[in-house]
């Protein structure tokens, strides 16, 4: 299950949205007007260092601006949490303060993040502001579709507001958290890597080392359920090689691995992969229209270089023997065979068990 070979490209170029992505994004409510530009945020007069509670340095550090930006800047951003995660309403604005500008300069995205607290009762949440990247829209749109979990973002010209996604990241869960969970918590953790890792490589969500996801848990009666969520979706259908799109070949993730083969037997694992493909089947089939229209995009888009889908392509071929995925032109092409292949597969198991 794990490979110690470099795995990704050295940077991947961001790409711009185009026509018929943009009327998909204005049908479903994702493009809305905003206030502020990604760009704006760039006007900071200095900043300094964020440390994690370890005085570890966390590769985010916080800007501030001269007193007449962070007038302006103060307010915009109180309008964008408005208008992502309400009607767009003013009224509440004279009770929220930004706490916070972070900016990272880590990574491809060099985001902003965003603290914003209700002065009135001391709750904080946050957002993210990033330059638009098509690959990152295609992934929140397809996690919103094809995952456990709704996503809340919105586009506007260059930038890209996202909303918070809470949970322990997974670097830091395996490090200091995973060793001290009890057996049983353990081997449900390996469960939830295993469909996680099918449900990445399902819908080619590549990249998902230990800091690219979270671990949330959620208390249910007398013990702790674990779930893994994505958090980064920049590397949606770019990169050539198949094992990309799996988390288990990062070697960040290795612990996990190990966890899986300690816990978990060889049919265990084959179930639990069945029912990820069964539960994304069934999310595909109900969310028929708007995947259709997803990928329609996708298909008259350019969101990777030719020598990418054709790698991609084959060793997809190589591993399901689809013949469809030879034939496959673009990325969108490639991702379309992809959710046919694990629909038509459930939908024939479906079939034979009626009849």
């Amino acid at each position: 299950m794990h490979s110690e070979e470099k795995l990704m490209s050295k940077k991947k170029p961001a790409f711009p949205i185009n026509h018929y992505l943009d009327e998909y994004l204005i049908e479903h409510k994702r493009n809305m007007k905003i206030p502020i530009f990604y760009e704006d945020l760039l006007r900071f007069q200095g900043s300094v260092v964020v440390y994690d509670k370890n005085d570890d340095d966390t590769l985010w550090v916080r800007v501030y601006y001269s007193e007449f930006d962070r007038i302006e800047i103060d307010l915009s951003l109180k309008k964008v949490y408005n208008i992502l995660h309400s009607n767009g309403s003013e009224d509440n604005i004279q009770y929220l303060n930004i706490d916070a500008v972070d900016f990272c300069t880590f990574g491809n995205s060099k985001p902003f993040r965003i603290k914003v607290r209700n002065i009135l009762n001391d709750n904080y949440t946050y957002f993210y502001v990033k330059k638009t990247d098509a690959s990152r829209v295609y992934g929140l749109e397809l996690e919103h579709i094809l995952s456990p979990y709704n996503l809340n973002f919105l586009v506007y010209k260059d930038t890209l507001i996202e909303e918070h996604i809470a949970g322990i990241p997974g670097d830091t869960f395996i490090k200091e958290m995973l060793p001290k969970c009890t057996e049983p918590q353990k081997a449900q953790i390996a469960k939830e890597f295993v469909k996680f890792n099918e449900r990445c490589m399902i819908r080619l969500l590549g990249d998902m080392r230990a800091y690219n996801y979270v671990i949330v848990p959620t208390h249910d009666f007398d013990t702790v359920v674990y779930r893994i969520r994505a958090i980064d979706f920049d590397q949606q259908c770019f990169e050539g090689k198949f094992k990309v799109y799996y988390p288990q070949f990062f070697k960040e993730n290795y612990p996990m691995v190990q966890l899986v083969g300690n816990k978990l037997q060889e049919s265990s694992i084959a179930q639990y992969k069945l029912e990820e493909r069964s539960i994304v089947a069934k999310r595909i089939l109900s969310s028929e229209d708007r995947i259709d229209e997803l990928i329609f995009c996708m298909k008259n888009d350019e969101i990777s270089n030719t020598e990418n889908i054709e790698q991609l392509k084959m060793e997809i071929f190589e591993f399901t023997g689809d013949i469809s995925f030879k034939k496959s032109k673009n990325m969108g092409e490639v991702l379309e065979n992809a959710l046919d292949f694990v629909r038509r597969n459930y939908e024939d198991v479906s079939l034979r068990r009626f009849r």
